[in-house]
């Protein structure tokens, strides 16, 4: 490793982050001055879920999931207004320990109890922002939580899923009780330094779980995608494990290390390497970055996102990589600790840990010039345009070009992602699916906030009766 300090393809664009974004146009104008907010009050609630399998058994953490859940959060004002909100669970990514200790329905069964509370804690609440309502409602949701999963140590990732279709449900009957028909309205006016982007294209990124062979990332390549999203992390011992991810990158850049992009500066395709803490030491990482040196692939790994435990806090900044934190910056106290220990990004989850905490997580990161991206956690179609509004109008990531960066892997584990598809309210709009990698966003993405203002008629049915 004597050389990779001086490798510069990580480093050189970190200034980048520094721009002052307060000037970018789209966003800025006298239509979205601070307006006098109602005061709304909650009168109804209601919840329901469905479990969408996988193709095949989805891979990360150490771990495998079979199926996922979509649970549907229904919340109504004393005004008569009412809004749905949606959520996808992922047990394994918020918390492993509650994965491993239960079945896979048992652990998503915990979850949605989660939710259920929630939602009869808001029940009569009056709040003004979903934020406040967040605030005043999560102390009491976290003892809950520790107390049905048996789990003093519970992360609060897996309180924040839980709670990801009330917080859109919230946001959207705010919206709606002020008068806010766009995103960027709708954004409380102390956050939207974070958010002053327009990018017209966002970079859709695939994720190559373990299971997923070589042929397929070639062919994603082929596609045109090129910033892909690499599982490493392996499961075994330490030792199996680094194996494996050396045999892995070896491969994978055998296969598409000479593929060329026209969105980055040296033309290379870039990799993303997510470990979500599977590696426990720092010194086990460096051995496979050595690895990645002989083999002429560490100039093109543009991040390595959530490498070490969370519990492992210590300095990072001797990496002369992008590390990135994800699960780990829960909330904006812990993205402050992440930076604080030299963490160069922050993927951002505006679909897993709701708008109202990634809002505050964004923020505290553009205060400190760090840059963000959009991570998936396998969610629906209507989510993944929950998660593209806010890629579209973040910073640009350093070594990448003018645009944002989002990752979605529905369309390649769900087995009935077309099927869900149709459950989007613009299902047939331009911006919905990648063309050649990239998502293409125009004017009425902007407008229309992508279709999440939108009425979802295959939702509303689930309530009509109640």
């Amino acid at each position: 490793m004597e050389n990779l300090s001086r490798r510069e393809f990580i480093k050189k664009g970190m200034d980048k982050a520094g721009i002052n974004i307060e000037n970018q146009s789209g966003i800025n104008g006298p239509e979205l001055e601070k307006r006098e907010l109602k005061k709304i009050t909650i009168d109804r609630v209601d919840s329901d879920f469905e479990s969408e399998p996988l193709i095949r058994p989805f891979g990360f953490a150490g771990g495998f999931m079979t199926n996922i859940w979509q649970t549907v959060s229904l919340l109504r004002s004393s005004s008569g207004m009412h809004k749905i909100g949606l959520c996808t669970q992922s047990v394994l990514w918020s918390d492993g320990k509650v994965f491993a200790g239960h079945s896979e329905s048992g652990g998503n069964a915990l979850m949605f109890a989660l939710t259920e509370r929630a939602m009869q804690m808001v029940r009569g609440q009056s709040f003004k922002t979903p934020v406040e309502l967040q605030e005043r409602i999560l102390p009491g949701l976290e003892e809950y939580g520790r107390k049905i999963t048996s789990n003093p140590a519970l992360r609060k990732t897996f309180i924040l899923n839980a709670l990801v279709g009330l917080d859109n449900a919230a946001w959207l009957l705010y919206a709606e009780e002020n008068g806010f028909t766009t995103f960027d309205e709708m954004i409380p006016h102390e956050y939207r330094p974070a958010l002053s982007y327009r990018h017209d294209k966002v970079a859709g990124i695939p994720l190559m779980a373990y299971s997923i062979p070589i042929s397929e990332i070639t062919a994603a390549a082929e596609e045109g995608y090129f910033f892909m999203k690499i599982k490493i992390g392996q499961p075994g011992t330490q030792d199996e494990m680094l194996q494996k991810d050396k045999e892995r990158l070896t491969s994978i850049h055998n296969a598409i290390g000479h593929v060329k992009t026209q969105y980055t500066k040296d033309k290379k395709l870039p990799y993303y390497f997510d470990a979500n803490g599977r590696y426990q030491k720092k010194e086990t990482l460096l051995r496979l970055l050595d690895h990645a040196e002989k083999i002429g692939a560490v100039d093109q790994i543009a991040v390595i996102e959530e490498p070490f435990p969370e519990k492992l806090k210590t300095d990072v900044s001797d990496i002369p990589l992008n590390l990135a934190a994800d699960e780990s910056a829960h909330t904006d106290k812990e993205a402050l600790e992440r930076i604080q220990m030299g963490y160069k990004s922050i993927a951002v989850k505006p679909i897993a840990k709701t708008l109202s905490m990634t809002l505050k997580i964004a923020n505290i990161a553009h205060q400190h010039n760090i840059p963000c991206f959009c991570a998936d956690l396998t969610v629906n179609p209507v989510l993944v345009e929950w998660n593209k509004n806010f890629a579209a109008r973040l910073a640009p990531f350093p070594g990448i070009g003018e645009l944002g960066l989002l990752e979605s892997n529905g369309h390649q584990n769900y087995k009935n992602w077309n099927t869900m598809l149709g459950y989007h309210p613009r299902s047939n709009a331009p911006w919905v699916k990648v063309k050649e990698g990239v998502y293409e966003t125009g004017d009425e993405f902007y407008r229309t906030g992508g279709g999440i203002f939108d009425p979802m008629p295959r939702y509303e049915k689930m309530f009509a009766s109640s």
